[in-house]
């Protein structure tokens, strides 16, 4: 490998992994604040923190282990506080995120991560992530109401580039939908020019419901839906994946950034696949060059905060509710085929859960995510019950019934 390659090609994959994890997410983050209550000036402040806690936590760990650890935001994390966080406030947010972390680290430090997800069947969680997930591939045909040649244009960009470019996708379906918006003229006269974005500490007001509606539900669906996976592509590599140090790291810069907008820190996935391919390195052992490429090319992001929200600011609804939706088409499809291909015993909890965490369940003061969850798993306890004492539990019946 010539000197020319040696350093281009891991700078290339990390400029690509942060990209690619940017497009298909950053309209989640803009929307996310928004519906907390927020303005395109708080989400640029929170994606200072995110670029740069995600950068600092990418470089250490890559440059530590030598190997390509990269660190993202919660992308399910980000769709769970759309959905459920209407009705709390930005202080109570703050204090769900600072419970999440607090569990994340806990999980960490003791060891406790296999455990504890063992104790969650994955296509229980598989469930809850796409009922979580669901309104946001349906809102994408409701935007059609609104701006149908926008977001049909955007749909078939999609379409064409998942067959020819995959990876590139979500990146032209942003690039294409903006400047369509453009020439048509639906982009407001915001102020482009240069801003720049400043941390914004947020008091966390804590309560039991916050614990439960916020706290838990994030903790689950990115230890779920966003660390398993993350070890699991370390692991398709051949990587040893230290889980608990992994957890730690990431749960204590959670913990100290929640207040400013780091809701949520977890392994990456997907974008983490495109920094351990041969074609950075024939040698297994360099491929950390390119995550910490990415944590470069993160801490960018996160100084040039400020610019990016104004040009979502000035970007039409349409475009970053659909834009958001697109992004999450290969998830939600993903958690379908996971959540139903376990034993048909067991896909009737999975399709209960899935049901029940989409609907607009809020009884008691619990969110449909926890509702979810507790009818998935007190199916599953009805089913091993009948399934280990069915004459016992006849028996019973019969005698309360006579």
């Amino acid at each position: 490998m010539s000197l020319v390659n040696y350093y281009l090609s891991p700078i290339a994959a990390g400029f690509i992994a942060v990209l690619i994890g940017f497009a298909s997410s950053a309209a989640l983050i803009y929307q996310t604040v928004l519906t907390l209550g927020g303005d395109a000036s708080l989400a640029a402040g929170w994606l200072l923190t995110l670029g740069l806690s995600m950068g600092v936590t990418s470089i250490g760990l890559s440059l530590y282990y030598r190997i390509p650890l990269l660190i993202a935001w919660s992308t399910p994390g980000a769709a769970l506080l759309i959905s459920t966080g209407q009705g709390f406030t930005l202080n109570q947010a703050a204090a769900g995120f600072i419970c999440s972390a607090l569990l994340i680290f806990i999980c960490g430090i003791s060891g406790l991560f296999e455990k504890l997800i063992t104790k969650l069947p994955f296509h229980l969680a598989s469930a809850l992530l796409a009922g979580i997930l669901l309104n946001f591939g349906i809102d994408v045909f409701n935007q059609m109401n609104a701006q149908p040649l926008l977001v049909a244009v955007m749909f078939i960009t999609y379409l064409l580039a998942r067959q020819l470019f995959a990876k590139f996708a979500m990146i032209l379906v942003l690039i294409i939908s903006i400047l369509f918006a453009w020439q048509a003229q639906w982009l407001s006269s915001a102020d482009l020019n240069w801003q720049s974005a400043a941390f914004s500490y947020t008091s966390p007001e804590f309560s039991f419901e916050v614990l439960l509606n916020i706290g838990l539900p994030l903790f689950i669906v990115t230890m779920a839906a966003q660390n398993l996976p993350g070890i699991a592509v370390l692991k398709a590599h051949n990587y040893p994946a230290p889980v608990s140090s992994i957890l730690t790291v990431t749960g204590l810069t959670n913990l100290l950034t929640a207040p400013f907008g780091g809701y949520a820190l977890n392994l990456a996935a997907i974008t983490a696949a495109v920094c351990m391919t041969e074609d950075i390195d024939k040698d297994p052992g360099q491929r950390y060059r390119a995550a910490a490429a990415a944590g470069l090319f993160y801490i960018i992001m996160g100084l040039s905060a400020g610019y990016l929200m104004v040009i979502f600011a000035g970007l039409p609804d349409a475009l970053i509710y659909a834009l958001a939706g697109i992004a999450l088409f290969g998830t939600i499809k993903q958690s379908i085929l996971q959540a139903l291909s376990s034993a048909d015993s067991r896909c009737e909890a999975s399709i209960i859960t899935f049901l029940v965490t989409a609907s607009n369940l809020t009884l008691w003061g619990l969110n449909s995510v926890l509702w979810g969850l507790l009818a998935g798993c007190l199916i599953m306890l009805i089913q091993r019950t009948t399934s280990a004492s069915p004459g016992i539990l006849k028996s019973l019946i019969f005698k309360i019934r006579f």
